[in-house]
């Protein structure tokens, strides 16, 4: 591959850039404050109104979203880009629409859930949140207990899911539910909508970092048949889509904090005196530089390799693996010792280091733990032998 992006992609990184630079990061000591105070990293309604219409004015919006329903179709390789660049601040906001939830929906709806869903999403006008996860479950899909069965038209499905981030906003969820019917046997994807009876949400889930996830129940919650998304017994695939553009983006938000983690430290070391000489001069801190920067590039590397294969459709599940179990590791290891550069510094809640670490030590887990992804890519290895 060509490791130079496109005149446009990297115009369009630089929008992006100057987007993150003058709007998220000024916003960063409110949050920071609101975080200490409260234990709430949310942007409240007025924030996020604000970057929406200003990443909306820029044209930052449907960007890898299908032409006919309004977005640019840009390829993987452009959104790495995009994602690192997002990725450097602790502000956490996603441009419209969130790319994972879409990429499932463009892999399978049909023409009605296409103007119904997919054309609202992409202009904007409705949340989405996705299902996947129960209690008990962990990352192993099989140990799925929620199931979905047909009543007439209708389907009822019945079970539980947790760890839903924006499950309270979201217009509508896609739900991943077991279905046992001759000759489609196997997991099934479906659209609930937020006030379909039956679907309730049970309790917030606060986590590190001033994150908030959520569980939800579902009891004879009746849908109509035309809400299944996908093809009978065949959701595994798609759901696959989804959980892979989710894991290209957190290598690439990892990439972006590591690299804002260095940056900082740069701008910092030579400024910082210890027992008369500044930090940077030292070699053990220019060591730890070096080997950061070094971790940065290949991660970085890494990413666009599989962006580009992505885009070539072909099979990337390895290189999946392996750039998320890398760049989290390799982005928690960075900030942790950035914060131990800055000493008492890096332990206030007055920079954004500890709410940098927060998000990465729950990338770490999120979308499948780094253990279970070095799992994956070792039998895969074993499996070729």
């Amino acid at each position: 591959m060509n490791f130079e992006l496109d005149e446009e992609h990297r115009m369009l990184q630089d929008l992006v850039a100057r987007f993150v630079r003058e709007e998220l990061i000024p916003l960063e000591l409110r949050v920071l404050a609101r975080e200490a105070t409260t234990g709430t990293a949310a942007l409240m309604p007025e924030e996020e109104a604000r970057l929406r219409s200003v990443s909306r004015d820029m044209g930052l919006w449907g960007l890898d979203a299908p032409e006919d329903v309004g977005g640019m179709a840009l390829p993987h390789v452009a959104m790495v880009a995009v994602n690192e660049e997002l990725g450097r601040s602790a502000v956490a906001f996603h441009l419209p629409p969130d790319s994972p939830n879409l990429r499932m929906l463009m892999a399978t709806v049909n023409d009605a859930q296409r103007k119904q869903y997919l054309a609202p999403y992409v202009r904007g006008e409705t949340i989405s949140a996705i299902g996947i996860s129960e209690p008990g479950a962990g990352s192993d899909p099989r140990a799925m207990k929620t199931r979905a069965v047909r009543s007439g038209d209708d389907w009822i499905i019945n079970g539980r899911k947790i760890w839903i981030t924006r499950a309270a906003e979201a217009d509508f969820t896609i739900l991943m539910a077991l279905t046992d019917e001759e000759g489609a046997r196997g997991v099934s994807a479906f659209l609930v909508d937020r006030d379909t009876q039956g679907f309730e949400i049970v309790r917030p889930v606060p986590m590190i970092g001033g994150e908030v996830t959520y569980e939800i129940a579902l009891a004879d919650c009746r849908i109509p048949g035309d809400r299944l998304l996908g093809r009978l017994g065949d959701g595994f695939g798609p759901m696959q889509t989804r959980l892979g553009t989710r894991r290209l983006q957190i290598a690439c938000w990892s990439i972006g904090l590591a690299q804002r983690a260095l940056d900082m430290v740069c701008d910092y070391a030579p400024q910082r005196e210890i027992f008369g000489m500044p930090l940077s001069k030292r070699g053990g801190v220019q060591d730890w530089a070096a080997r950061a920067a070094t971790q940065i590039h290949a991660a970085r590397l890494m990413t666009y390799d599989c962006a580009w294969k992505l885009d070539q459709q072909r099979d990337t599940r390895r290189e999946i693996s392996m750039i998320k179990a890398f760049s989290t590791e390799m982005a928690w290891d960075i900030v942790d010792h950035a914060m131990q550069l800055f000493g008492a510094m890096g332990m206030t809640r007055e920079m954004p280091l500890h709410m940098m670490a927060s998000r990465i030590r729950t990338m770490r887990i999120y979308d499948g733990p780094t253990e279970v992804h070095n799992w994956v890519i070792g039998r895969d290895l074993f499996a070729s032998v």
